[in-house]
């Protein structure tokens, strides 16, 4: 075992560092994980860094401390190019705890860097993570280079003269360990020392400590030399296009483009939503929007705040809801409602893993057929599902523009790697983007008489205020006669407007299906939709850069589908569909094209990483160029669909008849 002890002057010069390195802080659900991933993030984004992010915490509020089910991870990829994933296998793993080091430690690349605070590994807290014997001592950890040192005690040294407890002295542990991680990756310290005077600006003392702690991590780093394992690296900025860039969340990116879709369409917006992770950041996101026209409202229940968007919708306002897939499952009921009222309504899902309860902060795509088909009687609902963070904003305000030049609800999928997760974005031009004002109906649109639903050319009904003078109609949810609205039970009316709710968003007019990455015909075509996009994208270039005939197609609008999606399709020999479920998307692409696809499914609550999907690729071909740039030959026997997977949520591939 590498491990190493600091005992001479370092240099100060930074060696020039690899185009992209993933670091992952690993603790107690208590040691602030999340806000240094957070802050170190902030630093990398200033540093003009392209990055992805992925914070991974337990579900328990508060689990009792240094256990294994209690440790938080936050894991960010960076670089000089073009980032899509937050990386497979961590370069760096910095443990702050025993239990941090074993749920960690097999993720980290052989010859990889961890950083242990020794102060953490007595007695209790290795028998707290099933540790019989110390791994500083029984030469477990000799496959990598580790620096082991007592942060514990060099943070209570660094702000004793503040006067702290050792219990409050060691709350400041993180902002140590992030001074540190900011030396060894060349970040400049003002922006988080700013940060932390902003943060506590009631609590001088507090502020003080912690930026105490700050700069003793930094100063370790600078005046420590570490033989071996530690260096000062620099990674240089990647090349960007001009223009406004901010680090944005995926449940950021979701509240400004609900905002922007409303301000699109000239509305006010009216959300209504009940705490459920990981939907609730967006509530708490639009409190801080209320000068744009939003009104939000936390309900008792799942139900009242679907209805009471409902209502707002009917009232003229843009009607807002979100939830995870338990809280969309009691709203189903009222998303009936809001199909045969056709009134429009946004349902954002930021699906984790279920069924039930499930894994509430680990992320998943399972809630794809929920969204298709999932409501009592024929209720049919466009769908759109966003592939990352940055992606969400768009993809909210075609969500808006569908749901009010249709006159229906839509559903927004994103998911809990999508909402939780971080990337660079330009933030857009506004001038960019087509307004779609609406258009309310002022007066009786047959002559004398009203006819509430007499459909458009789109097939949409008429929005009508209440208390509209001359327009007074029934709404609800019992069956609607064709053009006039009143009650009718007749089975011809019943399938006149069956048929015409379908029609209407049969007909929602989607862009064609485009080639996300390489050409429209080929021997593989990957198909993925949600926040496979990246794992995805990484595969398929590696793919390509072997000169293998293999392209990215991932899919926003899930339903309706694109028209051409169909023929596109048919130009590739295989098709492979990577989704985190048991295969949803690839059953609803059979059964709308006849697409005879291979699913890859994982449901282990973690993102498909690259590694996974190049083998996964490699299993279509069976050879790659040699040196001289020889030919690749496709496989064309049956492919093998081994079946690894079982309830440890390994991968599952499985087939048809090639």
């Amino acid at each position: 075992m590498a491990t190493q002890t600091a005992d001479r002057a370092a240099s100060a010069t930074p060696q020039a560092g690899p185009d992209s390195v993933v670091v992952r802080f690993a603790g107690d659900s208590g040691d602030g994980m999340q806000l240094t991933g957070g802050q170190f993030t902030l630093s990398t984004a200033l540093a003009g860094n392209d990055l992805a992010t992925f914070p991974d915490f337990p579900a328990e509020i508060r689990a009792p401390q240094g256990t294994l089910f209690g440790v938080s991870a936050f894991q960010i990829n960076f670089g000089s190019r073009e980032i899509n994933t937050a990386g497979d296998a961590p370069d760096v793993l910095v443990a702050m705890n025993p239990a941090a080091l074993k749920t960690n430690l097999q993720a980290l690349k052989p010859g990889g860097l961890v950083i242990i605070d020794t102060g953490e590994f007595t007695k209790r807290n290795l028998e707290k993570a099933k540790y019989e014997v110390s791994p500083l001592d029984d030469g477990s950890l000799a496959k990598w280079d580790v620096l082991a040192f007592d942060i514990s005690a060099l943070t209570i040294e660094a702000v004793k003269p503040f006067g702290l407890g050792n219990k409050d002295a060691l709350r400041s542990k993180n902002m140590w360990t992030l001074g540190l991680a900011l030396w060894m990756f060349d970040r400049d310290r003002q922006p988080l020392i700013d940060w932390l005077n902003a943060k506590f600006k009631t609590k001088p003392v507090i502020a003080a400590a912690n930026i105490a702690a700050l700069n003793a991590g930094h100063a370790y780093g600078e005046t420590a030399e570490l033989t071996g394992p530690l260096k000062k690296v620099h990674i240089d900025p990647v090349a960007a296009e001009p223009g406004l860039y901010r680090t944005i969340t995926g449940a950021e990116a979701v509240s400004l483009g609900l905002v922007a879709g409303a301000q699109l369409a000239g509305l006010p917006m009216f959300f209504g939503g009940y705490p459920i992770t990981p939907a609730s950041s967006i509530l708490h996101h639009l409190v801080r929007l209320k000068e744009f026209g939003v009104t939000t409202f936390q309900a008792e229940d799942e139900i009242a705040a679907i209805c009471a968007a409902i209502g707002a919708s009917w009232a003229g306002q843009l009607g807002v809801t979100s939830s995870s897939g338990p809280g969309i499952a009691l709203k189903g009921e009222a998303m009936g409602l809001a199909v045969m009222t056709e009134l429009p309504l946004v349902i954002v899902n930021s699906q984790r893993g279920g069924p039930s309860t499930g894994l509430p902060t680990k992320t998943e795509q399972s809630d794809l057929y929920q969204a298709v088909y999932g409501r009592n009687g024929d209720a049919p609902i466009p769908v759109i599902s966003a592939s990352s963070p940055g992606d969400v904003f768009d993809c909210a305000i075609e969500a808006c523009r569908i749901a009010v030049q249709y006159m229906t609800p839509v559903i927004l999928l994103t998911d809990g790697y999508i909402a939780n997760a971080a990337e660079p974005w330009k933030v857009p031009d506004p001038a960019s983007y087509e307004p779609f004002p609406v258009q309310f109906l002022e007066e009786k649109n047959a002559g004398d008489t009203l006819l509430p639903y007499k459909r458009d050319a789109k097939g949409a009904r008429p929005w009508i205020k209440p208390g509209t003078p001359d327009l007074m109609h029934r709404i609800g949810g019992i069956e609607k006669k064709v053009d006039t609205g009143n009650i009718d039970y007749s089975p011809e009316n019943h399938q006149i407007m069956t048929d015409a709710r379908k029609a209407k968003i049969d007909g929602i007019a989607v862009p064609d299906q485009q080639v996300s990455h390489g050409d429209k015909t080929g021997h593989l075509a990957v198909v993925g939709w949600g926040s496979t996009y990246g794992p995805i994208r990484r595969a398929v270039d590696n793919a390509r850069r072997k000169g293998l005939a293999v392209s990215h197609i991932h899919v926003r609008n899930i339903w309706p589908l694109p028209a051409n999606l169909g023929e596109l399709l048919a130009g590739f020999s295989h098709v492979l569909m990577p989704e985190m479920n048991t295969g949803q998307f690839k059953t609803v692409l059979r059964d709308q094209l006849l697409v005879d696809a291979d699913s890859l499914t994982k449901t282990s609550g973690q993102p498909f990483q690259i590694a996974e999907l190049d083998e996964a690729i490699a299993r279509y071909f069976d050879g790659i160029p040699d040196n001289e740039g020889g030919e690749v030959h496709a496989n064309t026997q049956q492919l093998p669909t081994p079946e690894s997977g079982h309830d440890d949520g390994s991968l599952k591939a499985t087939g048809d008849a090639q």
